[in-house]
């Protein structure tokens, strides 16, 4: 990224603000940077955990396979579900706050006894199933994030500031080189003046 300048103490004063900017912003940056990475790690550790649980729990319910083509489809849905907003190293995310279930009515008398039991594990691994998921975007979401935090880093320590620097650095040469020869000059004229006063006389 080039940086646009001119060679005169306005634009020295405005590079030399955005100089300022930027260095104060890295080591804020760095921090979220740093709290973000730490952050995906543990949303990555509870996604993978919530879904192991989920595979884990479907094996357990194994024995039960012949028994789930007497179970009535649509016995169990999801009404609603739950999410509030909660923020990790300043980045919004989703937490699960709570399923609603509708259980559509059924007799108790005329179904099998395990009928019960069939909606609690179907609740429970619906709950463990989007949390998962949940879990997922939380962890998509930071990632997304930490990248984007670690380009700015990168853009304000890799590319910005010393490109800032060099452009203060030439201004500031460029301006020396001026006074430099704007005395050297009035040396030259004071001189010959003298000259010509010498020679006048």
């Amino acid at each position: 990224m080039a940086i646009t300048f001119q060679y005169n103490k306005t634009s020295l004063t405005n590079l030399g603000k955005q100089l300022k900017i930027r260095q104060n912003a890295l080591p804020t940056l760095k921090n979220k940077e740093s709290a973000l990475r730490s952050s995906v790690l543990v949303a990555k550790n509870e996604a993978k955990a919530l879904a192991d649980a989920l595979e884990a729990r479907l094996k357990e319910y194994d024995y039960l396979a012949s028994l789930w083509n007497e179970f009535e489809p649509g016995l169990v849905s999801i009404s609603d579900v739950h999410l509030r907003t909660v923020k990790i190293a300043g980045v919004k995310a989703p937490q699960l706050e709570k399923i609603d279930f509708a259980l559509a009515p059924f007799n108790a008398f005329a179904s099998p006894a395990w009928y019960a039991d069939g909606v609690r594990i179907l609740q429970e691994l619906s709950t463990l199933g989007i949390e998962s998921e949940i879990a997922e975007e939380r962890r998509k979401i930071l990632e997304f994030n930490r990248k984007k935090t670690t380009q700015k880093v990168n853009l304000y320590e890799k590319v910005q500031i010393p490109g800032y620097q060099e452009a203060i650095r030439k201004i500031k040469r460029y301006m020396e080189d001026e006074e430099n020869l704007s005395k050297a000059s009035s040396k030259i004229v004071k001189n010959r003046h003298a000259q010509q006063e010498e020679e006048g006389l």
